[in-house]
């Protein structure tokens, strides 16, 4: 059966410290590093998914992800337009530990999405692992899935958890 390869570029979207460089690395390399270190503007990566079969197109496709990891920032301007221009998706991250960035998730998905209106979200709730109450997150993350007509899945940069199966789902809205 042929495979047919298609690149596509995602962005990584949440407040500073919520994980989006932690759950790249951990993706992408399998490794977790302890020590915060803050994104300066965009870093790239890239990685080759396993093949999926697309029933409508009756091949395969394996998508390679360009993952852009984007620095929080204050103001939204002209840099930022720049990095959302062309994406697939993204996923939308908050720490649960921290509820001021589920707050701001609202306000960056919908920038997000004005300048790349096709794109697929994913929300994600990072650092289950060391989160007392997310239960409380769940429903607010659901809330806000739904208003996106997306979905959401807990992450753990740290021990693993659900990382590659967020990037898996992400890869399911796009075919």
């Amino acid at each position: 059966m042929e495979i047919i390869q298609v690149k596509k570029k995602i962005c990584m979207l949440g407040h500073f410290g919520v994980g989006k460089t932690s759950l790249t690395e951990r993706f992408v390399y399998n490794r977790f590093e302890e020590k915060y270190l803050t994104t300066i503007g965009v870093k790239i990566s890239q990685k080759l998914l396993p093949p999926v079969y697309c029933k409508s197109k009756e091949k395969k496709i394996q998508y390679e992800f360009l993952i852009w990891d984007i620095a929080s920032l204050d103001k939204f301007d002209v840099m930022v337009k720049n990095y959302y221009l062309g994406a697939a998706g993204a996923l939308a991250i908050c720490d649960l530990t921290r509820i001021e960035t589920s707050e701001a998730l609202l306000d960056i998905s919908q920038k997000f999405l004005e300048i790349s209106p096709n794109s697929k979200l994913l929300f994600i709730g990072n650092k289950v692992d060391i989160a007392d109450d997310a239960h409380l997150e769940r429903k607010r993350l659901q809330e806000m899935a739904e208003q996106f007509h997306s979905d959401f899945l807990f992450t753990s940069a740290k021990t693993g958890e659900q990382v590659e199966a967020a990037f898996l789902r992400l890869a399911e809205q796009l075919y």
